[in-house]
């Protein structure tokens, strides 16, 4: 009986916990503005577009603001996410302990803690940041430099990499990025960096499988032009860096080491590059600033950033024009942000691609202004529809293509109906304030077509619009969030061919 009631004790401080949150949040500005008007083209909106590619869709009252302030303004501002205030967002998504340790010390946590804070904290920063281009950028560095959860160590290691590598270096340098990617912890453990040791007087041999997914799947890409003779030279270079969190009387277990005794000092060539011998721990710089200097490092990157923004078969003519200022600027990802968003290509493109599930998910909560804490409920559906977070098993990260994800459709009408229903776990809605909101210049309007232009950015074509036409229900929702009607046509537009696009 007395467990009982503790048990019940610690729910009512939880869920008073959470009802605070929300509050203190919407005191913040969480909230949905009291006008909003909806897209009257019958093409998508650039400004809804570009919020649709640059951030993970719009928040109700982000397509005014954009309107306001300029696209390029806009563009600016996210590119300088320091200066942009996330207190609201801080407040749902700074509450997981472990992910500020140091990889050596989150060993004390339990596994299930720490891939259920990772991914809570991911999904709360995608839904609620303000800083929008900074965590798409997150997600696709995340993809670029995979770390699967479970493969090893790799659990108690990735929160400080997702930390000191992928979030510090975002929107900064590439080759900044790659240089710490390549002794992060969870790097080490992810591709067996931690092995690679050439001790004297031995048979050893260095570990290439670092050294082969760095220039493969990281930088050159595999048509980059590299030999398997570039591959055991970088593995040479690479060798004598570890991590062992089990150290003697180091001050420093949480971090990554380099041993001089396991490092093959002798001299090395790496894509036609000599590298002296006698550089020891040297040589990791000289060989991250071979790769990433290398014209098809410009050239891959340009293409996977152009595929991720603009299309999975992006046109020559801004892939070239990426790669250019990728070399012009020796990495500089934020430069590389403006050729891509201020592109005619990109302004071009809108509608063609597919969204992944991730997205997908983030696009509807943010688009009804849900309320969630990123719970299991609201993970659950990710997991149905393949795209588990930090949980893809090979080393060149979720797809973009579209493929892969069309298995996914039915999940996803299951999710949008529910969800625009007040009925998928771990998300909670309130429609009424977003449909008065949109009802101020559009009273005579069908539900059906303020939805799809709200959500999609667009007017509905005669055949979307009849498609999202159906018999009214016998009996109202008389509840005083809005009618079961709407809420059935919101869920349609969620789950119609046109939102899973963007």
């Amino acid at each position: 009986m007395l467990k009982a009631t503790a048990l019940s004790g610690s729910a009512v401080v939880l869920a008073s916990c959470d009802q605070a949150t929300k509050q203190i949040t919407q005191l913040l500005g969480e909230t949905v503005p009291d006008h909003l008007a909806v897209p009257e083209s019958a093409a998508i909106d650039p400004d809804f577009h570009l919020l649709s590619r640059a951030a993970f869709g719009p928040w109700p009252g982000d397509v005014r603001r954009v309107k306001e302030i300029g696209r390029e303004a806009w563009i600016e501002e996210q590119l300088d996410p320091d200066s942009i205030p996330d207190n609201a967002c801080d407040l749902r998504a700074e509450r997981f302990e472990s992910l500020y340790f140091a990889a050596g010390d989150a060993y004390e946590f339990r596994k299930p803690v720490l891939r259920d804070e990772i991914t809570r904290h991911a999904l709360l920063r995608a839904v609620y940041s303000r800083r929008q281009l900074f965590e798409v950028m997150v997600e696709f560095w995340t993809d670029h430099l995979n770390i699967d959860l479970e493969k090893g160590d790799c659990i108690y290691l990735k929160p400080s990499d997702d930390r000191d590598v992928i979030r510090k270096h975002a929107l900064g340098n590439f080759h900044d990025l790659i240089r710490a990617s390549a002794t992060s912890p969870a790097m080490l453990v992810y591709l067996d960096g931690k092995s690679n040791k050439v001790r004297k007087k031995t048979a050893d041999k260095p570990n290439e499988n670092y050294a082969r997914e760095l220039m493969e799947l990281h930088t050159l890409g595999v048509h980059g032009g590299y030999t398997q003779d570039d591959v055991r030279e970088a593995a040479r270079c690479l060798s004598g860096w570890a991590f062992n969190r089990n150290r003697f009387f180091a001050l420093n277990q949480g971090e990554s080491y380099f041993e001089p005794d396991w490092h093959d000092d002798g001299a090395k060539t790496v894509l036609g590059t000599t590298i002296a011998a006698g550089g020891g721990q040297k040589d990791l710089d000289d060989l991250v600033n071979i790769v990433c200097s290398h014209p098809s490092t410009a050239k891959f990157l340009a293409t996977k950033l152009c595929r991720r923004f603009i299309s999975y078969t992006p046109p020559e003519s801004i892939v070239s024009r990426v790669a250019a200022e990728f070399t012009k600027t020796k990495g500089d990802i934020k430069s590389l942000l403006r050729v891509i968003l201020k592109s005619d290509e990109f302004a071009a493109s809108r509608g063609q691609l597919l969204k992944r599930p991730f997205k997908f998910i983030v696009s509807a909560l943010r688009a009804t202004a849900a309320d969630t804490g990123a719970e299991n409920g609201i993970l659950e559906p990710l997991h149905r529809m393949g795209h588990g977070l930090f949980q893809y098993p090979t080393p060149d990260g979720y797809p973009d293509e579209e493929l892969p994800w069309m298995g996914t459709l039915m999940w996803r009408w299951n999710f949008a109906l529910a969800l625009a229903s007040n009925k998928q776990p771990g998300a909670r809605l309130n429609l009424a304030p977003l449909i008065q909101a949109l009802r101020t210049e559009k009273k005579n309007e069908p539900a059906a077509a303020i939805w799809f232009s709200h959500f999609i950015g667009r007017k509905p074509t005669a055949q979307e619009l009849s498609a999202l036409t159906f018999p009214k229900p016998e009996k109202e929702d008389a509840s005083p969030e809005f009618g079961a009607e709407s809420k059935h046509t919101a869920g349609l537009v969620l789950a119609s061919p046109a939102f899973q696009r963007c």
